[in-house]
């Protein structure tokens, strides 16, 4: 895909707020679409990856507590982890969550789905132009009040 080149001028008098807001509704859209093929959800989605990266670490209520502020649906959780066991992706020792192979196999699949998804939105933009726009928007974030760090 190719897009119209324009004037520096002619781009630094753009709506930031429209073209964040577009691309992000891409993107999410783009992924959870992609998500969808799996029957999962981003709720769905961050966990697998959190248990995934501390296996047997996390308890319910600590993972909870930690993805609540990135869900934009004020998800029930505790459906998630209830789905997830249901597939036999997710058990639960000593309040100790852990992916099953059955989980861990999906999560990869997910993963591949996701970055098609990334592939496809980074086309043509280098690592440089697009950890410039990240730190722009961080610092627009930061300007603003929000919080300008990148999420632990």
């Amino acid at each position: 895909m190719t897009t119209n080149e324009y004037s520096q001028q002619q781009l630094a008098a753009q709506p930031i707020g429209h073209w964040a807001r577009e691309a992000a509704n891409l993107v999410i859209g783009g992924l959870r679409t992609a998500l969808a093929e799996e029957h999962l959800t981003q709720p769905h989605w961050w966990t697998l990856n959190h248990i995934a990266g501390a296996p047997g670490e996390w308890t319910r209520e600590a993972l909870t507590a930690k993805l609540s502020p990135y869900d934009d649906q004020h998800t029930d959780f505790e459906a998630v982890y209830a789905d997830l066991t249901t597939r036999d992706w997710l058990t639960e020792t000593d309040h100790r969550l852990t992916l099953t192979e059955a989980g861990e196999a999906g999560r990869l699949r997910a993963h591949t789905r996701n970055a098609k998804v990334h592939a496809a939105m980074r086309q043509g933009i280098d690592d440089a132009t697009y950890a410039a726009t990240i730190n722009t928007l961080r610092h627009l974030v930061a300007n603003l009040g929000g919080n300008g760090d990148l999420p632990a």
